[in-house]
């Protein structure tokens, strides 16, 4: 249960936390209408930075999106006084980083195939030395930050935890949102009947997390993240995944004790529909809802923090912070929307939101009334204080573009190499999920890889074993670079102008998660990070801390990137925590 002891928001409502909330508690938003903007052939609604903002955070020698993190960091380390040493971690939520650097150039720049150098750039920026971390978990990157830097501080491995989201806009966003008919022209209208879809927005939030806990401060006290296993780009209809977060999350707590569900609220139909149906299911329909996405639009990497910032500051305020935008209901469900700013007198608060890959995940934020226990810590460690329990490797395997190796065994790759061994695997191995055909070569390579490993372990255990309650957890240095550049050739040329939406859709390296979660009717926890290079003692340290989440019985997780359609990796284990 780590505290929250700084934060710091960026946005072109302001260049700091309280002038951020002071414009949204005023009813202010950041949302204005572009007929010719960005080079977009068509009229879109958005909160963007101007050119004199974006004057205000740019550095010399950094780009945009490193300047903003660098600029959000330093902020928010301005409000405390904490050690930048070993025991700090650098961790980033973003969904698409330097994209906006990405052309046609058959040789992009570093920053962009390799997301993980500018993130070292950003870290030495601001004076952190070790390794950081980029989640890269579609619009649920920012709440995943969150919880991974809770985690960390749980397990002891960090005393603080600097957890920045930011995403920038640009052309190849804006259009890949279109392509998919989820915007809105006009200004969004989150759970309203005549809401008719999203805007998209640029910021950057900055929480630092920490392990004091002093008395009248703020605290993670649950988090949790679930998949639907129903579609890599639409919501479930049941709201499966959405529901098992609220339920991990609320275990244990009061709901009275709620001042606000503080919702994602994207005014697409689909989506808010699904939120309006999980919170009716967990027996929240009294709570209060809000969504902040007529003041922000969509943040993408950032929603989750710089949501859960303004949420805590108008707890601690007694403010709930109205739904800019609703009117009437359109939502199924008796939903206790908040139309305009009202008070409360109850502090604890909880942030919800889903994305693209079928996650889902929730955070519960209280106000602490008095110091830990020493049995609250205790039990935070349960998991790890049974020195016989240990993280064991069930079956594990290899794959190149020549070769193919689970465990101790050399696989028939019948002489082909590239992209066409992973088609001949598929052929070969599975025949029966045509899907595979529209992947993107990252998620046919994630996919094919968990195959066969599955496949190794039917026989030896049972099916509720092997499926439900399973984790899938990737780590890569590429993110989605081959979709990236598939969609661009999209978008290129104006005079041709015709954004792909199954190009689109792949662009976020987490797809390959949700496909597996789809393919094998796993709910548990997915998602998907970004390092520098393959470090087999951070991604063994992410791993464990998923296992933290005791709902997840084992773990489908490794190493998968894809640097071109015939150059990649990937060195996946099924692993089990069990006691020996």
């Amino acid at each position: 249960m780590a505290a929250i002891i700084a934060d710091n928001i960026i946005s072109p409502l302001g260049f700091s936390t309280q002038a951020n909330y002071q414009a949204v508690k005023a009813g202010k938003t950041a949302l204005q209408h572009y007929d010719d903007a960005l080079g977009i052939p068509f009229p879109f609604t958005a909160s963007l930075f101007s050119e004199e903002q974006k004057k205000e955070f740019t550095i010399d020698g950094l780009t945009l999106f490193e300047s903003l993190a660098v600029t959000s960091i330093r902020k928010a380390l301005e409000s405390c006084q904490i050690h930048l040493d070993k025991r700090t971690c650098l961790i980033i939520s973003s969904t698409k980083q330097n994209i906006s650097l990405l052309t046609t150039d058959s040789n992009p720049s570093e920053n962009i195939t390799c997301p993980g150098i500018s993130a070292e750039k950003i870290a030495k920026a601001v004076g952190i030395t070790t390794t950081p971390i980029i989640v890269c978990n579609a619009c649920i990157s920012g709440v995943s930050a969150l919880i991974l830097g809770n985690r960390l501080i749980d397990m002891q491995e960090y005393d603080h935890a600097i957890v920045c989201g930011i995403d920038l806009q640009s052309p190849f966003i804006i259009s890949g949102f279109y392509s998919l008919k989820a915007l809105s022209e006009n200004p969004c209208r989150p759970f309203d009947i005549e809401r008719i879809g999203l805007n998209l927005g640029e910021a950057a939030a900055t929480v630092i997390l920490g392990k004091e806990n002093l008395t009248g401060g703020w605290n993670i006290a649950g988090a949790a993240i679930r998949n639907d296993a129903y579609h890599i780009s639409s919501p479930a209809p049941k709201a499966d995944g959405c529901l098992m977060a609220l339920e991990a999350v609320m275990k244990g707590q009061d709901a009275n004790q709620l001042s606000v569900i503080n919702a994602h609220g994207t005014a697409t139909l689909y989506n808010d529909q699904m939120e309006a149906r999980g919170i009716s299911k967990a027996g929240l329909s009294d709570i209060p809802v809000n969504a902040l996405k007529g003041y922000y639009g969509h943040t993408m990497g950032a929603a989750g923090i710089l949501e859960t910032i303004i949420t805590l500051h108008a707890s601690e305020d007694g403010i709930i912070i109205g739904t800019k935008g609703y009117d009437e209901i359109g939502v199924s469900g008796n939903l206790n929307i908040v139309r305009n700013n009202t008070t409360t007198e109850k502090k604890d608060f909880l942030k919800l939101i889903s994305g693209f890959g079928g996650c889902n995940a929730a955070v519960y934020v209280e106000k602490e009334q008095g110091a830990r226990s020493k049995e609250q810590e205790k039990g935070i460690r349960a998991i790890f204080e049974n020195e016989a329990a240990t993280l064991n490797v069930h079956h594990h395997i290899v794959i190149t573009p020549q070769s193919v190796q689970i465990d101790d065994e050399m696989i028939d790759t019948g002489m082909q190499k590239g992209k066409a061994l992973l088609t001949y695997l598929y052929k070969t191995y599975t025949q029966d999920y045509p899907k595979f055909y529209k992947m993107d070569v990252l998620a046919r390579l994630g996919f094919v890889a968990t195959e066969l490993l599955i496949q190794k372990e039917r026989g030896t255990r049972s099916k509720e074993q092997e499926e439900g309650k399973r984790a899938v957890i990737f780590f890569g240095q590429s993110s989605s670079i081959n979709a990236d550049k598939e969609f661009l050739r999209s978008i290129a040329d104006l005079e041709n102008y015709f954004p792909s939406p199954a190009a689109f859709v792949y662009t976020l390296p987490n797809i390959v998660n949700g496909e597996v979660a789809i393919r094998n009717n796993y709910h548990g926890e997915t998602a998907f990070y970004i390092l520098p290079r393959k470090d087999d003692s951070i991604m063994r340290m992410i791993t464990q801390a998923t296992m933290l989440d005791n709902f997840h019985t084992s773990i489908i997780t490794g190493w998968l990137d894809c640097k071109s359609k015939d150059e990649f990796y990937a060195e996946l284990s099924i692993m089990n925590y069990e006691l020996e």
